[in-house]
């Protein structure tokens, strides 16, 4: 049978297969191949678990797999290793909203979480908030309510930045806290400075332009249906499903590479 052109190839599996769990109690659990395949078909159409077609097994076999495995943050832990050879001379630093579909609105009555769902003029949304280096692969992922402001998020993203390093972002980073931080870890803040600012910085238009790597990430993993539109209520799986179609990224970048 020929391999459909959003599971894991070859060369993907051979990176990820010594990174996953290798004790498992009881019953040997289903090919693990075949189960992540079948995660990504669901994420890549953008169709309910149950549709899930059966060449990847039983759809609650790739449910609880997807999530035992967020649970015990498996989909953390590869993002991590494959991501360690991020190049950290200049990151960027983003944000993308998406909207909510009704099913992942639906919440228990009185619950005030709000899943990371914001409420705007165009209905529910989320914002991704991302890290991509000058790869455009991305090297940290968060989720707020759509409405929540961008700067505030990218403080918590700067951990990243190294020495010497340059971040690249546009106006909605520009605060004080944010120059900050990434001048005390020795690094250039390049990023245009609002009109109200009293102040001038340093600004180079140049490097600047290498910011739209950012935005072509989001656009790769909105090739995803399943990320383009929010269908799960938890934000800590529909975080873990950005962090797989991430893993396919960087994974290309290597087989490109090779």
């Amino acid at each position: 049978m020929s391999r459909r052109r959003y599971e894991l190839t070859d060369y993907e599996w051979s990176v990820i297969q010594p990174l996953l769990p290798n004790k498992s109690r009881g019953v040997p659990r289903v090919d693990d191949r075949r189960v992540i395949n079948g995660i990504l078909w669901r994420f890549r159409t953008g169709s309910p678990w149950a549709d899930i077609p059966e060449r990847y097994g039983p759809p609650t076999t790739c449910y609880n797999r997807f999530v035992r495995w967020r649970q015990a943050g498996v989909w953390d832990r590869l993002l991590q290793e494959i991501a360690r050879a991020y190049d950290g001379d200049i990151i960027m630093i983003d944000s993308s909203c998406v909207r909510v579909h009704q099913q992942a609105a639906a919440t228990q009555k009185g619950d005030r979480d709000d899943g990371g769902m914001g409420r705007s003029r165009g209905g529910l949304t989320t914002k991704i908030h991302a890290l991509v280096d000058a790869e455009g692969r991305p090297v940290d992922l968060k989720l707020t309510a759509g409405q929540a402001h961008d700067g505030k998020t990218g403080e918590s993203l700067l951990g990243y930045l190294n020495a010497d390093g340059i971040l690249l972002a546009d106006k909605a980073y520009d605060s004080s806290s944010i120059r900050s931080l990434a001048a005390e870890r020795g690094a250039w803040a390049n990023i245009p400075a609002r009109k109200n600012r009293r102040e001038s910085f340093t600004f180079s238009q140049y490097l600047y332009r290498y910011r739209n790597l950012v935005e072509r990430f989001f656009g790769k993993i909105k090739q995803f249906r399943g990320i383009a539109t929010r269908y799960d209520r938890k934000p800590e799986n529909y975080l873990a499903a950005l962090k797989l179609a991430s893993l396919r990224i960087w994974l290309k970048s290597y087989e490109s590479a090779a």
